[in-house]
């Protein structure tokens, strides 16, 4: 580790992540663990590893612990297929029906319930990019907000990722109106699954086979999966719930075991990749993650992507221009809204001053439903990976104090 003085940041305005950390959630029992690094001109100039990795067992959290980091799953899919764009064997504006013949008549919802929906032509075909951006008319049946949600609910669309496949996942959607017409709106969603059976159809590899070949192998992210093997499962992390995912509140005041890591389901093989949310990584290869993004698609000498498709993904996309707040109709996400785009694979931030937090124009950033969050800000040449595990996400307002004392860190700013 540098010493952060000569990477222009503050020792002791970094010291105080870990003590904000230690007595406001994790000694008073808000959060199980917490694990913080900070990357800045192309140095670790910060790490902290806080709490038990296991609660029951009293087992101490290690620095390469294993943890479920459910979404942030997404902009690793993402990347996955702008690497298929960069070779020409797709474009962002092509129809999705290109790559899956069974969605080429999705209408959108206009009344009804599950057994007798009814719909009525979408007024433009969803589109690649409409996946990458989740304006794909597409939803998540957690957001409780309707009859296609519920639908989802009752198909058990994505729940069980040991239970079904995302082709039959494909197959169980055809039968699904559309909430809304394509660029539309924004809503959170099972978009970036799909994205990744696309990855699957164009490359003819499986996701798992395409994400260890060409992602985790070159980074050497050697401990990121769909399945935790045997031997690392002593390295798994217990995951705690204080609500249900997309809750606004805690339900209970004390987390509750949620996911036993000596029992999980992510001990079995994975037979449904979600490229939305299946993943289990580590600090260290997230962050290595994190820094090819952060180096504009290159890592030690192996590069991914070029810079301008990571400026093309880090934009956004959002139709006409518009932020978070103008577009979603999304009752959960792993952002907030004022000031936000969205890209492709990940929100960006628009205008720090509409955020009312310290960031970037330009930085971007997304989270994990277990509280996870990662973050990186190319004029700052910075990156931070934040991981615990407590559901929901929206528990505690940790991934924005969490921001607030990393950028009062800064002592030389790039700006």
């Amino acid at each position: 580790m540098t010493k952060p003085e000569k990477l222009g940041l503050s020792s002791d305005r970094l010291a105080r992540i870990e003590s904000f950390l230690d007595e406001r959630y994790v000694q008073t029992g808000k959060l199980p663990c917490a694990q913080v690094q900070v990357w800045r001109r192309g140095k670790l100039a910060y790490e902290t590893v806080l709490g038990l990795a296991d609660r029951e067992r009293e087992r101490k959290l290690k620095s390469d612990d294993l943890f479920r980091i459910y979404s942030m799953t997404k902009p690793i899919t993402s990347v996955a297929f702008m690497m298929l764009v960069e070779e020409g064997l797709a474009a962002l504006d092509d129809p999705v029906a290109k790559y899956i013949p069974e969605w080429a008549g999705l209408g959108v919802y206009n009344g009804g319930y599950m057994e007798s929906f009814q719909s009525k032509p979408a007024d433009r075909p969803m589109l690649v990019v409409d996946l990458l951006r989740h304006t794909s008319g597409l939803t998540y049946g957690f957001q409780q907000q309707g009859n296609i949600d519920a639908a989802y609910r009752k198909l058990k669309v994505g729940d069980d990722l040991r239970a079904t496949t995302l082709a039959e996942t494909i197959t169980t959607l055809a039968g699904v109106p559309l909430q809304f017409s394509p660029g539309e709106a924004w809503n959170y969603s099972v978009s970036t699954d799909i994205v990744g059976r696309l990855v699957e159809i164009i490359s003819g590899q499986a996701l798992d086979v395409f994400f260890e070949e060409r992602i985790f192998k070159p980074l050497g992210m050697t401990d990121t999966f769909f399945t935790v093997p045997k031997d690392k499962a002593d390295r798994f992390t217990a995951c705690y719930a204080v609500g249900a995912l997309g809750s606004k509140a805690p339900i209970s005041p004390k987390p509750q075991l949620q996911d036993d890591p000596k029992k999980s389901p992510y001990l079995k093989p994975a037979t449904f990749l979600s490229g939305g949310g299946g993943l289990v990584s580590t600090a260290d290869d997230y962050m290595r993650f994190c820094r090819m993004l952060l180096n504009g698609g290159e890592l030690d000498g192996e590069r991914l992507l070029g810079p301008k498709t990571i400026q093309l993904m880090a934009s956004n996309h959002l139709p006409g221009g518009k932020d978070l707040t103008q577009m979603s109709q999304s009752l959960f996400s792993e952002a907030t809204y004022a000031g936000v785009g969205f890209g492709l694979g990940f929100a960006t931030t628009m205008n720090p001053a509409a955020t009312l937090i310290p960031g970037t124009a330009g930085d971007f950033f997304w989270g994990g439903a277990a509280s996870t969050f990662f973050w990186v800000d190319p004029v700052e040449d910075l990156a931070v990976v934040f991981l615990t595990q407590l559901l929901p996400s929206s528990a505690y307002p940790v991934r924005r104090e969490l921001r607030t004392l990393v950028y009062s860190a800064i002592t030389e700013s790039n700006v």
